[in-house]
């Protein structure tokens, strides 16, 4: 039971990835990206630089942008197919007899993609309809729990159909509660189900700084805990968490978001940075916004504070250095200047510094771990993270697929796994919201933008 719930938050059944971790800096030196993106990650010991590979679309598949060739930079040797066309394909989970569950928050309903012989795209129907935008998706032996923006459903799931829909955690902030008056710019929900059959469920900010959300009923950009199966009212796990989408539980049980952070933040520090002579302290200036503050990857424990809207994580080595190295592994929080300049708010200084990280707004979404025996090519076990990608930096952070490794009860720093979505101009043909390695030991990578679900298989 434990086994299968811990595979089914992770985005599947028991998938793996082998072992290899860094504790270098993180992957994307934002000084010196190019525009069309990130540079893909330094090879770790054992794993090579990534190639470019063309995306193959299935009979069916090639509409558009798909109608052109694309091409994608991933592990050597490595195929990237269109496996199936779902259009706004948000969030991933597989079912205990290997069907693809795939959320679809614009359409309310959960589609069910059943593989077929290899080189068939597989069959497609809607498993569940008629829902207020479902997003997070997971699994505890039969039970499916799906999150809506306002609650969380069980359903009971046998060869392909379900049942008994019940609200096991209701209440839950929305566009529709009537103290945010339309106004709520997170309202997707994820969810994951820990070892012991307990639920988490991420509720994100209502906007880009909004204080108010630390103390609402419930608690908004938090991570709220609610009992194995549901039962009772939920409570605050871990607080500070501006929208920690990405949601998911490691081998050892231990439960891990990855945050899109704040944007717009103003120079924390009384010092000359953009080079005219005078204090830059609380400018919001585009050279400082691209890189800062960082997205947190961070395991979560009961109480945990992630700092959001007073305190922010710092990626500068030389902090307020223009040209400082970046590094985004265990690094600690600042004050934020617009918010906190004072201390008074929060202490800053008192938060644990941060696990692991990315570069600035590159929006992590879907997040899922996959266990041993590993993934080909020297990856190993680790966490899979779906890079977004950014509004708030030019030029703009590229969308990915990013690898983790694991490595003794931790995640190592991020790794391009799959890359090239993004034109030299900024401009973008897909987007990746999720990955997660299939029970045939193949990666599916959902994305909104193109509308569908990839294939990448290793050699």
């Amino acid at each position: 039971m434990k086994m299968i719930a811990r595979a089914a938050v992770a985005g599947g059944l028991a998938l793996t990835l082998a072992a290899c971790s860094s504790d270098q800096p993180a992957a994307h030196p934002p000084t010196g990206t190019p525009p069309g993106g990130s540079v893909p990650s330094p090879a770790a010991s054992g794993v090579p630089a990534l190639a470019a590979t063309e995306v193959r679309p299935l009979a069916g598949t090639g509409a558009e942008p798909f109608d052109r060739a694309r091409r994608l930079q991933a592990p050597p040797g490595w195929t990237v197919t269109v496996w199936a066309r779902v259009p706004k394909a948000r969030l991933l989970a597989w079912t205990p007899d290997r069907r693809l569950l795939v959320s679809r928050p614009r359409f309310g309903d959960i589609v069910e993609l059943v593989p077929g012989p290899d080189g068939a795209a597989p069959a497609q129907r809607t498993l569940v309809g008629g829902l207020h935008q479902p997003h997070g998706l997971a699994f505890a032996g039969d039970t499916l729990y799906v999150a809506e923006s306002d609650q969380v459903d069980a359903f009971t799931y046998r060869a392909g159909a379900v049942s008994g829909k019940r609200v096991v955690v209701d209440g839950l902030p929305d566009a529709r509660s009537p103290e945010l008056r339309g106004a709520y710019s997170h309202a997707l929900k994820s969810v994951a189900v820990g070892e012991e059959g307990e639920l988490y469920v991420s509720i994100g900010s209502t906007g880009n700084i909004s204080a108010q959300d630390r103390d609402a009923d419930p608690e908004r950009a938090a991570i709220l805990r609610a009992a194995a199966g549901g039962s009772g009212k939920p409570t605050v796990f871990a607080r500070g968490v501006r929208n920690g989408t990405g949601l998911a539980v490691d081998p050892n049980g231990g439960v891990w978001t990855a945050v899109n952070n704040r944007d717009n933040i103003g120079y924390p520090l009384d010092g000359d940075y953009d080079g005219d002579g005078g204090s830059d302290r609380g400018k919001v200036m585009q050279g400082y916004v691209n890189d800062h503050p960082f997205e947190p990857l961070a395991r979560l424990e009961q109480g945990r504070d992630l700092g959001w809207p007073y305190c922010n994580p710092d990626p500068d080595l030389k902090p307020g250095e223009k040209e400082s190295p970046l590094s985004y592994t265990r690094r600690p929080f600042v004050r934020d200047v617009q918010t906190n300049a004072d201390g008074s708010k929060l202490d800053c200084s008192a938060l644990p510094p941060v696990e692991q990280g990315m570069g600035a707004h590159s929006a992590p979404l879907g997040l899922s771990f996959a266990t041993a025996p590993g993934l080909a090519g020297g990856y190993g076990q680790g966490a899979l993270a779906g890079v977004h990608g950014s509004w708030n930096r030019n030029p703009p952070r590229a969308p990915e697929v990013s690898f983790f490794a694991w490595r003794d009860g931790t995640l190592g720093a991020q790794q391009t796994l799959l890359t090239g979505f993004q034109d030299k101009d900024g401009s973008r043909w897909g987007r990746p919201v999720m990955a997660v390695q299939g029970p045939d030991g193949d990666l599916y990578v959902s994305d909104d933008l193109a509308g569908a679900v990839y294939r990448v298989s290793a050699p």
